[in-house]
């Protein structure tokens, strides 16, 4: 079962940045994308051992949208957080919009 919890309006986000949000004790980073879409993953670079994704760009890369640590410039999939640029993932969470408010799941 998911557990929304509000993490802010949407109209604070800045569209192509992202802003980190402690979520039970999970930091997430949590990204509004040029069409409003939100997206949500780990803010965990499991490359650097940073909590700096939310710091990242954000942009496409063969169509799908990524953000781009700042640390080592891997891209990570905000679909399915897959690293495009080496063996390693971050997690997912479902995200949405909701009366002008930014959800995010938790399971």
């Amino acid at each position: 079962m998911t557990q929304w919890t509000v993490v802010c309006r949407l109209d604070e986000l800045v569209p192509e940045r992202g802003v980190a949000a402690l979520l039970d004790d999970r930091q997430v980073a949590v990204f509004r994308l040029h069409d409003d879409r939100v997206r949500a993953v780990g803010n965990h670079d499991p490359l650097s051992g940073a909590n700096v994704l939310s710091r990242g760009l954000v942009g496409t890369r063969g169509g799908a949208a990524v953000v781009v640590s700042p640390m080592h410039k891997q891209a990570y999939s905000l679909d399915d957080g897959a690293c495009l640029d080496a063996d390693a993932a971050i997690p997912v969470y479902p995200a949405r919009v909701r009366d002008g408010l930014v959800e995010v799941g938790l399971r």
